[in-house]
């Protein structure tokens, strides 16, 4: 196929016009989809909706990042084709990656411009997912006006998968386009982001995927499929770890993921024990959102106070501190907890849990301060 070579700084890339067609018969639609608990069944959907159907039989793979696609904005995509008359339907450009390394035969007096091989897999669509979905329901319909169609595309060829998650993060990355809980699951794949963001988000997704863990498939994360009661949200425990990582003097590397969810998981599972019939009983507060955010803020005093003790004895250690606990089981029901634990809102009401939690254990802020400063 003709295509132009691109460069710009240390990145090549192609610019094909694609005939509708041949374009759809050469990429691939994913979804989001996390296969820890093995295969999951897709809910029922009405035989007679096409759109549906076609949805829901699109490749899943725990390595897709692209979100799921929206039905509605699909037959709305659509519906616009079929209005297009002297307008183009696919102005903007359709972004595609293969990992494979394409060979590209420049034109004899045209160096930029060129041959440029068809990849033996289908493309990844890091950007036009919805467009291309709805042409293809488009095509079915009106199968000689498709033949008409040509679609700009941009192809990325040559790079690891991660390329093609970031190259998504940074045409999605605006608030109004992609969901913060979307962009935790990210940010280990993003090599310009923050050390101090991918350290949590690489110990929000031990929590959440190991079995040792008190909280595997309880955080609610993006296109999570377990059909476990949720009890925080992906994006709120990541800004609890995340802040607790800030505060560390030590430089954050994804390589300390693992020592922080050890941490993490001695520290809940005390916290289990402690609770015992109230942890994870939907007429108490203890494994809600402003609970578990308190718990977390705890750990990290706990650390702060004692220093980092052995696996072994850190757990033992803390099984023993956190006893205290059991005697606040009937101030965590659910029943007037909000006038038990007056606030002016979620944030302070998680500082004021966090010192009752603290005091009940001994624990000062006092006393964290001045660990420290030692």
């Amino acid at each position: 196929m003709i295509a132009t070579q691109v460069r710009q700084k240390d990145a090549t890339f192609y610019f094909v016009n694609y005939p509708a067609d041949d374009l759809l018969r050469h990429v691939r639609f994913i979804t989001r989809f996390h296969a820890e608990e093995g295969f999951i069944e897709s809910e029922a959907i009405d035989p007679n909706d096409e759109v549906a159907r076609f949805i829901a039989g699109i490749e899943k793979s725990d390595q897709a990042f692209q979100r799921r696609l929206a039905r509605r904005k699909v037959i709305a995509i659509k519906n616009f084709y079929e209005a297009a008359v002297s307008q183009p339907p696919i102005p903007g450009t359709i972004l595609l990656f293969t990992p494979e390394q394409l060979n590209f035969t420049p034109l004899r007096d045209l160096p930029g411009v060129g041959n440029l091989e068809t990849p033996l897999q289908k493309y990844l669509i890091i950007d036009g997912q919805h467009r291309l979905a709805a042409l293809h329901f488009y095509a079915k319909a009106h199968p000689e006006e498709a033949r008409t169609i040509e679609v700009p595309c941009i192809i990325f060829d040559g790079r690891s998968e991660d390329f093609a998650a970031e190259m998504f993060v940074i045409i999605n990355s605006t608030p109004t386009r992609i969901n913060k809980s979307h962009l935790v699951d990210l940010y280990e794949k993003i090599s310009w982001e923050a050390p101090d963001r991918r350290l949590a988000a690489k110990v929000v997704d031990l929590l959440y995927r190991e079995a040792s863990s008190p909280l595997r498939y309880r955080i609610n994360r993006l296109g999570g499929r377990s059909h476990k009661d949720k009890w925080i949200l992906q994006a709120e425990l990541f800004n609890e770890i995340h802040r607790w990582i800030q505060n560390q003097p030590e430089p954050p590397t994804v390589s300390k993921a693992e020592r922080y969810f050890r941490i993490l998981c001695d520290f809940f599972t005390a916290a289990k024990s402690a609770w015992a019939e109230a942890w994870g009983h939907p007429k108490y507060m203890v494994t809600r959102p402003v609970t578990l955010k308190a718990m977390v803020r705890v750990c990290a005093q706990l650390v702060a106070a004692e220093g980092d003790p052995a696996d072994g004895e850190r757990f033992s250690r803390w099984h023993t501190r956190l006893r205290p606990w059991n005697l606040l089981i009937n101030d965590f029901r659910a029943d007037g907890f909000y006038q038990r634990f007056p606030a002016k809102g979620e944030v302070e009401r998680v500082s004021v849990i966090q010192r009752e939690l603290a005091r009940h254990i001994g624990l000062t802020q006092a006393q964290t301060r001045r660990k420290r400063a030692h």
